[in-house]
């Protein structure tokens, strides 16, 4: 009866991982070893198939997920649609709790059902008790058992912890953040002060956790997540089956858990596979099918992850959830993993800059920054997709929060960086520090705006760019390493080496794409950013 209420209360199965015999079919892999296997490319079985019972009452569960889930977007209309027709009365009200707890009985009763077809389905059983031994042993042997499944990961065990190896940060539940000065000058003082700002605090917190949180992170609305379901498995199961992924959950600070997925090439022949690139994806991006195959295709070791919310992972995508699951993404590379620091590269796509420029700045130690088509500020960006009337309203939510203040931590950041710039992105902006003054954003724009290869060459013929001397003034400036280095960089430059300096920066720094936002980076345009 144990084992009957197990799979009564036990996750869905999407996939098992097996190896067929030799001779039996073609290798889908690129050198994973299958689980029992001795090497080789393994062939891999499909996607799990449940038995009659199951299946049909899955599909039912399945059905009420998804009526749920439209049910839970569309109450406020739902409710005040009833309100405004006078049926939120008691005599109207007790019925319809009657009809929701009939329902409730009724799915309960289909849930057992399902669970008396999965205590039939031997494959089904076998994969309960190896996730019993999981949870009961966790040695890597039994984890080894589990990394065959692809199931719901909501019931995957525990990998590692924020606080594996002490607890950082002074003992805090939440990683630091840089937090915008409080309060704008001339705004009135005192409790009658603090009074008058009740009525836009609150509307600012409404729409921050109500539209402006899924405008943000579309990625991690559940029925779009329900709609992405059947790309997302294949994605995973490519990662795993051809490329030997490792799955694991790590524990955040503040009680998220985080999926995550680790290719290592670390004993392969090539030049990048001693370097770990993690991915930070974008606002409705998935390591499943998001970012981390540009680096993988290229050759590196590389981490993924879910934002909080997203996939697998849990919580709300908010920016100190944001940067609580990169805190403990960075330690699971550096103390489970045991890349060293200057290894590890940084690589972020759109909103995933924050994260990324969070963990540069608080992990400086760390290689390298790639920002793939990301933003310096999130405020001019909401106001042009919301109305001109809400201005006040929206860089009030943003500030308070939603602020992913990208340009301000990679200020804090010494190490090297490259930018990829999108030359049709319809979406992002962008500032320039104190070396950028008109002329050097005159001649850096000019080198932008060059459609050819021609006119740059006849731009650089009309300004040329003496690299030894660039170098001989960064080396000289590089040992400035105040709060305002780079930006006070030029300020002691004539308006000829400013330029000269700009475009040099610009050519070594920015990297052109031809393509739109949301065009994956191909493998060949992935490279390390320059050093001096």
């Amino acid at each position: 009866m144990a084992k009957l209420l197990s799979c009564v209360l036990g996750p869905r199965l999407y996939r098992v991982h097996r190896p067929r015999p030799a001779g039996t079919g073609t290798g889908a892999g690129t050198g994973a070893e299958g689980p029992g296997g001795s090497g080789g490319d393994p062939a891999w079985d499909s996607y799990y198939q449940p038995r009659g019972l199951e299946k049909h009452t899955d599909s039912v569960l399945a059905l009420a997920s998804v009526l749920w889930s439209i049910s839970y977007y569309a109450s406020p209309l739902a409710v005040f649609y009833l309100y405004r027709k006078g049926l939120l009365t008691m005599s109207r009200v007790i019925p319809m709790s009657h009809c929701a707890a009939t329902v409730v009985l009724l799915l309960a009763g289909v849930a057992c059902l399902r669970g008396i077809g999965r205590w039939s389905n031997p494959q089904y059983v076998e994969f309960i008790s190896v996730l019993e031994d999981s949870h009961r042993l966790g040695t890597p042997e039994v984890k080894r058992k589990l990394a065959h499944y692809t199931f719901d990961f909501r019931s995957w065990p525990i990998d590692f912890r924020w606080d594996s190896t002490g607890v950082p940060w002074g003992g805090s539940r939440d990683v630091p953040l840089l937090r915008t000065p409080p309060g704008h000058r001339g705004a009135a003082r005192g409790f009658l002060g603090a009074l008058r700002k009740v009525p836009c605090r609150l509307a600012s917190l409404l729409l921050a956790h109500t539209l402006g949180r899924r405008m943000l992170f579309p990625g991690s609305v559940r029925l779009l997540q329900k709609a992405l379901l059947p790309s997302l498995l294949q994605g995973q199961a490519r990662l795993v089956e051809e490329c030997g992924g490792q799955r694991a959950k790590l524990l955040a600070c503040d009680g998220n858990e985080i999926d995550t997925m680790f290719i290592d090439r670390r004993h392969r022949a090539g030049p990048h596979g001693s370097t770990l690139v993690i991915c930070c994806e974008g606002n409705a991006g998935f390591y499943e099918v998001g970012c981390l195959c540009t680096p993988l295709e290229a050759g590196y070791s590389v981490l993924g992850w879910n934002h909080p919310g997203f996939g697998g992972s849990t919580g709300v995508p908010l920016p100190q959830s944001e940067a609580n699951a990169m805190d403990v993404v960075v330690r699971f590379a550096l103390q489970e993993l045991r890349f060293p620091p200057r290894s590890i590269v940084i690589y972020a796509w759109s909103i995933g800059g924050f994260t990324a420029t969070w963990a540069a700045m608080s992990y400086p130690e760390l290689g390298a920054l790639v920002l793939d088509a990301s933003f310096d500020d999130l405020v001019p960006l909401a106001l042009k997709v919301l109305p001109r009337s809400w201005g006040e309203l929206v860089t009030r939510t943003v500030r308070e929060h939603l602020n992913l203040n990208n340009a301000e931590q990679l200020c804090r950041y010494q190490g090297p960086v490259l930018l990829v710039r999108r030359t049709r992105d319809e979406i992002i902006t962008t500032t320039y520090p104190k070396i950028m003054a008109d002329e050097g954003t005159r001649i850096v724009r000019e080198w932008l705006e060059a459609a050819t290869p021609a006119e740059e060459r006849a731009l650089a013929q009309r300004c040329p760019v003496d690299e030894c001397w660039c170098h001989a003034v960064l080396e000289a400036f590089a040992g400035d390493r105040d709060p305002p280095f780079p930006w006070s960089l030029g300020e002691e430059l004539s308006v000829e080496e400013r330029q000269q300096l700009a475009l040099f920066l610009a050519q070594k720094h920015l990297q052109n794409f031809e393509a739109s936002h949301c065009t994956p980076l191909p493998p060949q345009a992935f490279r390390l950013p320059w050093t001096l």
